[in-house]
C-alpha cells in the first residue's frame, strides 16, 4: 500500500480552490487503488518563520535542550517524518501574488535540511529523498502557465529536486477568475489530464 502525504496550502482551506482540485485526484486515487492517506492543512499548523534559535536545534542533542527548543526542533522532526514516510506527495497550491503560499514556503524551510534530506558535496547539492513522486494540483486567477509570470512551476522543480525528488507531475487549473465559461473549462481540462494520469499512477 503506497503512502500518501497530501498537502493543502489555500488559505481557504477545503474550499481553495486547488484544495479542491487535490481532494478530487486523491478521490479517484483511492478509488483506483487502496492507499494509506495523510492530509495536513498547512494553515492548521501555523508555523512561523523559520529562526536562527530554531535551525540550531537541528544539530543539538535532545537530552541537551530545554523545552523551548524540543517545542522548536519538533516543527521540522515532525514534518519531516510525515515527508520520509511518503512515497507520494499531492499538493494543492494556489498562487497568491505570482508565487507560493508563506505557509508552504515555512514547510519547505523545515523539511529542506542539509544532512537529513540533501547533502553538499564536491559536485553540487545531492538530495536524499530519491524515489518519491510529486503530484502540484496548481489553481490560479490568470493564466501563468509555460509564461516568465509562472514562478512557482520553476521553483518548486528547484526545491523538490534539491531534496531528491525529481519525478514532479503538474495539473494546472487556470484563468478561475476570467469568468464563468473560462473557469469551467479549466474545470473540464484538469480533471482530463488526471483521468489520463491515473492509469500510470495506480
Amino acid at each position: 500500500m503506497k503512502n500518501v502525504l497530501f498537502l493543502s496550502a489555500s488559505l481557504q482551506g477545503d474550499k481553495g480552490q486547488s484544495s479542491k482540485l487535490a481532494a478530487e485526484f486523491v478521490e479517484k486515487w483511492q478509488e483506483a487503488e487502496e492507499i494509506d492517506l495523510l492530509k495536513v492543512d498547512l494553515n492548521d499548523l501555523n508555523l512561523p518563520h523559520l529562526s536562527a534559535q530554531e535551525m540550531q536545534t537541528w544539530s543539538m542533542v535532545s537530552d541537551n535542550m530545554t523545552p523551548e527548543q524540543v517545542k522548536l526542533a519538533a516543527y521540522s522532526n515532525d514534518l519531516l517524518a510525515q515527508l520520509e514516510h511518503s512515497d507520494a506527495v499531492v499538493i494543492g497550491m494556489p498562487m497568491y501574488n505570482f508565487t507560493i503560499p508563506t505557509t508552504f514556503k515555512a514547510w519547505i524551510d523545515r523539511v529542506a535540511r542539509a544532512g537529513r534530506t540533501f547533502s553538499y558535496t564536491s559536485e553540487g547539492p545531492k538530495g536524499h529523498l530519491v524515489g518519491k513522486t510529486v503530484y502540484v494540483m496548481a489553481a490560479r486567477g490568470g493564466v501563468y502557465q509555460g509564461t516568465e509570470n509562472d514562478t512557482q512551476t520553476p521553483y518548486l522543480r528547484l526545491v523538490l529536486g534539491l531534496l531528491g525528488i525529481t519525478d514532479v507531475h503538474f495539473i494546472y487549473l487556470e484563468g478561475l477568475n476570467m469568468g464563468e465559461e473560462f473557469a469551467q473549462n479549466s474545470w473540464q481540462q484538469a480533471r482530463e489530464q488526471i483521468n489520463e494520469l491515473l492509469p500510470a499512477i495506480a
